[in-house]
């Protein structure tokens, strides 16, 4: 069984108000981090960005993509990723998740063993881009959605077999479920960076 990973970093930060693949969070690039944390488990990564985006320095090994086609949504991010990576399975991740846990990603990717994807579901919600999918039917399926002009992410799981993670699975390796905790807001950042100096019972709360 071998995993890759994706990381979605084309959408344009506009309830951010600045790219957030370059909001500092401990001494590097929010994307940096992401991409660090995520190669501790997956291997390769991949970075798909929107056309001319400008990225921050990223570790060695992590191949960078382009959207084919703008303004599509994380959907076309994820075609790029699944038409280029080798491996049988891929994580899905977006880029403002720098609380993710490698223990929370090793979770996702064992539940996927027999069928075609994994994806947690929290309260009746669930995260796209924080699953993995079998790399061939998701690939087609994510190309018929875009045709189709359903970019919604969560379409790509009616579409595939997918086994769901609930709350209690993934609180076992991630007890405040941080790892699904992203940046959309400027408030989102600030409570990141504060989660992130304060520590648990446990230890520290990211890696």
């Amino acid at each position: 069984m071998t995993v890759g990973g994706i990381v979605v970093c084309g959408g344009k930060s506009n309830r951010m108000g600045r790219p957030k693949e370059w909001l500092p969070f401990e001494g590097e690039p929010m994307l940096a981090r992401v991409v660090r944390i995520l190669a501790t488990v997956v291997s390769p990564v991949v970075v798909v960005a929107a056309a001319g985006q400008e990225l921050p320095p990223l570790p060695d090994g992590v191949f960078v993509l382009r959207d084919a086609r703008p303004d599509q949504g994380p959907l076309e991010g994820i075609a790029v990723g699944l038409n280029a990576i080798e491996t049988e399975f891929a994580y899905l991740s977006a880029c403002d998740v720098p609380l993710i846990r490698p223990e929370f990603v090793q979770a996702v990717i064992d539940r996927v063993m027999n069928c075609d994807a994994a994806i947690p579901n929290i309260g009746g919600r669930l995260y796209p881009l924080s699953s993995v999918v079998r790399v061939a039917p998701a690939r087609t399926a994510a190309r018929h959605l875009l045709d189709a002009d359903r970019r919604a992410a969560r379409f790509l799981f009616e579409e595939l077999e997918a086994a769901q993670l609930g709350e209690s699975e993934l609180r076992a390796v991630d007890p405040e479920l941080h790892s699904l905790r992203n940046a959309n807001t400027p408030e989102d950042y600030e409570e990141l960076l504060r989660l992130i100096s304060s520590e648990s019972e446990s230890g520290p709360v990211g890696p």
